[in-house]
């Protein structure tokens, strides 16, 4: 199955947990415990389980980290729309994000459906 660190879904999804570190940066500070924190952990979550999920060799339990990866995708769109809704940020950055996470979730399903073909 390779190295998790080639995979290019692994590497977006590092590069938008940066972001979205780099972007809650600014949030207030009374959200540093709100959704702040919880969309870095989902965010977090995403190449964390790509990675956990490739670990572990076999293609079930793969699919199953992936599919965990595609849940907290999911979440983080959803706490994007909410940080937009509260005017933590704009509806530009708040679009950019959501074609990046859109992305990622698109190609992680592409990998699960490739998973699925295999032996």
């Amino acid at each position: 199955m390779g190295n998790f660190k080639e995979l290019l879904v692994w590497k977006k999804s590092i590069e938008f947990v940066t972001e979205i570190y780099e972007i809650t940066s600014v949030f207030p500070s009374e959200e540093k415990f709100g959704l702040v924190s919880q969309i870095r952990r989902a965010a977090v979550s995403i190449p964390s389980n790509i990675a956990e999920g490739n670990a572990r060799r076999s293609s079930a339990d793969y699919i199953q980290f992936l599919k965990i990866a595609r849940g907290s995708g999911a979440e983080v769109e959803t706490q994007i729309i909410i940080s937009k809704n509260l005017g933590f940020m704009n509806d530009v950055k708040c679009e950019e994000l959501t074609l990046k996470i859109t992305e990622i979730m698109k190609m992680i399903n592409g990998l699960i459906n490739y998973l699925k073909t295999k032996p």
